[in-house]
């Protein structure tokens, strides 16, 4: 995190607040079945999420408590992010939800869109 200076939380408070972002990507995607819209498949560990798509491809949503960072691992790579005033987001700058939308739209073949939920 060259350009980007992350926000201190204390452990509760990370806690806290990646728990309730893995809890609303289950939730949206719960959603998502109820509607027909999309299988996915979920499983969570603790404090990893992995997303099962229809062609077998898995993105996996990984919280790093030792350095307050969410990882995320996608076809297209690895993405790092920290909690940045507000917001998580990654060296580049792109925000968690936005860039989680953008790879499970690619991998799933269709538009899909996540959303940060207020804490």
């Amino acid at each position: 995190m060259s350009a980007l200076t992350a926000t201190p939380l204390d452990d509760a408070d990370y806690h806290a607040r990646t728990d309730a972002i893995l809890q609303g990507i289950e939730s949206r995607i719960d959603a998502w079945l109820d509607g027909d819209v999309i299988d996915i498949d979920t499983h969570r560990t603790g404090g990893l999420l992995e997303l099962s798509f229809p062609n077998r491809s898995k993105i996996i949503i990984n919280t790093q408590p030792p350095l307050q960072e969410l990882w995320v691992a996608a076809k297209a790579g690895g993405f790092h992010f920290r909690y940045v005033d507000g917001r998580w987001l990654e060296r580049g700058g792109r925000e968690f939800h936005a860039l989680l939308s953008e790879e499970a739209s690619a991998q799933a073949g269709q538009t899909l869109r996540f959303e940060a939920v207020q804490a």
